[in-house]
């Protein structure tokens, strides 16, 4: 592999969505489609239907999946061996609610032929009024459920949060839930697209069709006694940490090293503007700085810079299971 001396920046997928809008163009200077409702933006993505590619420098256009088969250690470092790379992270523009949904446990997951799914959220900006769906408001039984579903009355009985920038919610799967009107999230997440919608707020789409729904997946994922989950707390710089990923939020008033050599990282600058490698970023821009990079500091280049840094357990072998 060629040596690299700068961090991986790669190319962002868009997602066309019909809660969608264009707020990552207005907030973070995207490139969006004119026209079109971009609901997301995967912006590290190794799936078989989508590809995060490189997009500049000594490894332009390859995908992430091909670094993570064949440059595995210098890039990754010595992490957990699995087929793809483990995580999904997005930029999500919710100009409309979402379906209420719910994402499969491993269990279930394996039993439906689908992939589990836990996944965090980071309030990125949100209009006045903006909340979110979580959980539920009281322990439900199945058949209560089902009975609300029914007579379409289900959003009566989903617990409801008030969010502002800043705010985070961790959504380990079988949690019911939605992301409101008005929000631009960061979504970090287990590498799966599997999501079973249980009510769309009778939406139909550009052809008057309501959009499927997976109902008797999704009875069989929701842990019904999962009632009024509260939002994370920051813990130190902590705001998430699991086996399957670890999130912090730095408010960087000084040059830090990002992570040792032999461990990678991702980081999203979240305002101000940074500079690391001789790159620069701006708000909305992600980038990976592989295990073998020397140089590993990040300078903010503004007042009030901060950023979200997202590592995965296999790269940093102090994590401890840290669920919020």
């Amino acid at each position: 592999m060629t040596d690299l001396i700068t961090p991986l920046v790669f190319k962002p997928i868009f997602q066309e969505r019909i809660w969608g809008g264009r707020k990552l163009e207005e907030l973070f200077g995207k490139n969006i489609p004119a026209g079109k409702r971009i609901g997301e933006s995967w912006e590290i993505a190794d799936r078989p239907e989508a590809q995060s590619m490189v997009r500049d420098g000594p490894l332009a256009d390859r995908s992430l999946h091909d670094l993570w088969v064949n440059f595995r250690e210098g890039i990754f470092g010595k992490v957990s061996s699995t087929p793809r790379f483990p995580l999904l992270i997005k930029l999500l523009d919710a100009r409309e609610k979402l379906s209420l949904q719910v994402h499969p446990t491993e269990g279930v997951a394996e039993s439906l032929g689908a992939e589990a799914k836990t996944e965090f959220w980071y309030v990125a900006a949100a209009e006045m009024d903006a909340e979110i769906y979580v959980g539920l408001r009281n322990t439900m039984s199945r058949e209560r459920f089902e009975q609300a579903l029914r007579s379409r009355t289900i959003a009566d009985y989903v617990h409801t949060v008030p969010v502002k920038a800043g705010d985070a919610m961790f959504l380990p799967s079988g949690r019911f839930h939605a992301v409101g009107a008005g929000n631009v999230l960061v979504e970090i997440q287990q590498n799966s697209d599997t999501t079973y919608r249980v009510f769309d707020w009778n939406r139909v789409d550009d052809t008057g069709q309501p959009r499927s729904l997976h109902i008797a997946e999704a009875l069989q994922c929701i842990d019904f006694n999962d009632v009024a989950p509260k939002p994370v707390r920051l813990d130190g710089e902590i705001l998430a940490a699991n086996r399957l990923f670890e999130v912090q939020k730095w408010n960087l008033e000084s040059p830090r090293e990002i992570v040792p050599p032999g461990q990678f990282a991702i980081v999203l600058c979240l305002s101000g503007a940074l500079r690391c490698g001789g790159a620069e970023f701006s708000p909305g821009q992600f980038f990976l700085l592989p295990a073998s990079v020397s140089d590993r500091t990040i300078h903010a280049k503004k007042e009030g810079t901060s950023v979200l840094r997202i590592t995965v357990p296999g790269c940093n072998p102090a994590l401890t299971n840290h669920d919020p």
